[in-house]
């Protein structure tokens, strides 16, 4: 399974990258894409929407089932991703790739996510359970 080492994550299956401008940068892990199936629609949170850590911001659907998509950490949405308007599937495609908002952070503290070794932790522990 594919879990860059630069990136953080969260319990819920979100990706996070902290931007060189300060922004955060917010997907879904190819782990939550490969439960979910094909896509077929990707809702964001609107531009300029002020998030709480661990708030429901946007939804991803698929062909099998619907999922939430929490906010990891608090801040403004500063960027949405147009492609997934009319291309849901790119997050089939490259799940690191397809970013689904970026956030102007309250706190650009991720101390408090998961590293790619802990997610991988996570993921192994969910198997055997």
């Amino acid at each position: 399974m594919n879990i860059p080492n630069n990136l953080k994550y969260t319990k819920s299956h979100e990706w996070v990258r902290l931007e060189d401008d300060g922004t955060v940068t917010i997907g879904i892990t190819q782990h939550a894409q490969e439960l979910l199936g094909d896509m077929v629609f990707v809702e964001t949170p609107d531009v300029g929407r002020k998030l709480k850590q661990g708030e429901e911001c946007a939804v991803v659907e698929s062909v099998k089932a619907a999922a939430d998509v929490y906010a990891p950490i608090a801040g403004e949405v500063a960027a949405v991703n147009p492609d997934l308007e009319t291309a849901p599937e790119k997050v089939n495609q490259d799940a690191y790739a397809a970013w689904l908002f970026k956030l102007k952070p309250v706190n650009a503290d991720l101390n408090h996510l998961l590293s790619a070794a802990d997610y991988q932790k996570m993921l192994e522990s969910e198997e055997d359970s």
